[in-house]
């Protein structure tokens, strides 16, 4: 079934491909990483591969609604968000401790 459906041509299981491919590269570069921005942009890879899942799935289940575009739209305005406050801590932790790794921050006190 996953065979004759597609988006524009593009079969959808090279969306899936992709997707799984950017989750785990996110995955991979938020657990070696040490340094808090590319962090950052290590989960905001993980979350793009979220985003495209819910739109993939979204045409492949639903083709005709558009429920899995809205929780796109709302997973990337989280996204922003989240994104804005982690990179308002970073800059805070820097001018602080002068470092954006994260051992540095590891001797924080309440």
């Amino acid at each position: 079934m996953l065979n004759m459906i597609s988006h524009g041509g593009i079969p959808v299981e090279f969306f899936l491909v992709l997707s799984t491919l950017l989750f785990f590269i996110g995955v991979f570069g938020f657990v070696t990483r040490r340094n808090l921005i590319a962090m950052l942009i290590s989960v905001e890879l993980v979350l793009n591969a979220v985003d495209m899942n819910f739109a993939v799935f979204n045409r492949l289940l639903f083709p005709g609604q558009m429920d899995g575009m809205f929780f796109t739209l709302f997973s990337i305005g989280v996204s922003a968000a989240e994104t804005a406050v982690a990179i308002a801590i970073i800059i805070n932790v820097y001018r602080r401790f002068h470092s954006d790794q994260v051992n540095s921050i590891e001797n924080m006190k309440l």
